[in-house]
């Protein structure tokens, strides 16, 4: 195989499919340098195990996004629970990402309190 035809198969690829809503997905996205997760579900899926981009998961499965999290910063980060492994990671947000879907992961825990509502009204 010639070096320029290696070259070729190791540049990472322009897009990928989500898994999930079939969207086609640019790789390079606002604010991130691994785009991971597809702006329209925020869906990811296994592939990074320690390293940012790493690739060497051998999971695979899909990321649910569970909650969003943020950082000192003010950087607001999506938290993923792997399907099959339960593994959690924290990926940076994109500025393409869905701003409905992030409001919603933002409130679920206000609209499932770990108790009545009408409690907050006797204090």
């Amino acid at each position: 195989m010639s070096d320029k035809h290696r070259a070729r198969a190791r540049r990472p690829p322009s897009t990928f499919r989500c898994r999930r809503c079939n969207l086609d997905v640019p790789a390079d996205a606002p604010g991130t340098a691994h785009r991971n997760h597809c702006p329209n579900c925020l869906w990811s899926r296994h592939l990074d195990d320690d390293v940012p981009g790493d690739r060497d998961a051998r999971c695979g499965a899909g990321m649910e996004p569970v909650a969003v999290s943020v950082r000192g910063d003010g950087e607001w980060v999506l938290v993923h629970r792997c399907t099959a492994c339960h593994v959690v990671h924290l990926n940076r947000t994109a500025g393409d990402d869905s701003p409905l879907l992030l409001f919603q992961l933002a409130v679920k825990p206000l609209a499932r309190t770990p108790f009545p509502l009408d409690w907050l009204a006797r204090i």
